[in-house]
């Protein structure tokens, strides 16, 4: 019994120590080829669509989840006396392809010009803005694969390219101002990486959570 009881806490023993060295290796393994972070997400570069007059509101052609293209009409205004030559001023028309995520304005309103009435995205040129450490950053490098889980998803696998690595820290940048106080507490500062997104045939929605893993071996 005591030559049985000895081998049952041996045997678990053994499996103790595989089980910590297996989440030892995996954990140096991960550490050393990638640089990963859940600090991340779906971004695209906004395009304001905005009237060139003031004038009232008359007609509106498009709406919130649309997609148009470059030099559609979206809306159109009042002339407010100005000459017939000047018509297409009134004609609010979009500057690129793509989809409408905001609508701002209704019929018989008055607007101004340079007012956002429209903001725009380009479904196909979404990217990836990774938040990365700043004790990481010197492994990241332009031009290293990417894997790309997005929440939005689940686990289906995207791929892509480092960008671009940000010039300064997230922090450089706030507008909250720096602490005056006798007191400090270090914080280890997150610098933005872009990340491009290779072809992918979904519709992928800006602003959703990613999670992240450079190789960098």
């Amino acid at each position: 019994m005591k030559e049985k009881r000895k081998g049952l806490i041996i045997g678990i023993l053994v499996a103790i120590v595989i089980a910590l060295g297996s989440i030892g290796f995996y954990y140096w393994y991960e550490n050393t080829y990638y640089v990963s972070t859940d600090d991340a997400r779906v971004s695209a570069d906004l395009v304001n669509v905005t009237p060139q007059i003031s004038g009232k509101l008359l007609e509106l052609n498009a709406d919130e989840g649309d997609t148009v293209s470059k030099n559609q009409i979206l809306a159109r205004q009042e002339m407010n006396n100005q000459p017939d030559a000047s018509i297409d001023q009134s004609l609010i028309r979009s500057p690129i392809n793509g989809i409408i995520v905001k609508k701002q304005g209704t019929i018989g309103e008055i607007w101004s010009a340079g007012q956002t009435m429209f903001t725009l995205v380009d479904p196909n040129k979404l990217y990836i803005t990774a938040d990365i450490e700043e004790t990481k950053l010197g492994r990241v490098r332009v031009g290293q694969s990417v894997d790309i889980t997005i929440d939005q998803f689940d686990s289906q696998k995207f791929t892509g390219k480092v960008k671009s690595v940000g010039e300064a820290a997230n922090s450089a940048l706030s507008l909250l101002p720096s602490s005056t106080s006798g007191t400090f507490t270090k914080v280890v500062q997150r610098v933005p990486v872009k990340i491009q997104l290779n072809k992918f045939n979904n519709k992928i929605l800006p602003g959703t959570n990613a999670v992240i893993k450079i190789h960098v071996k």
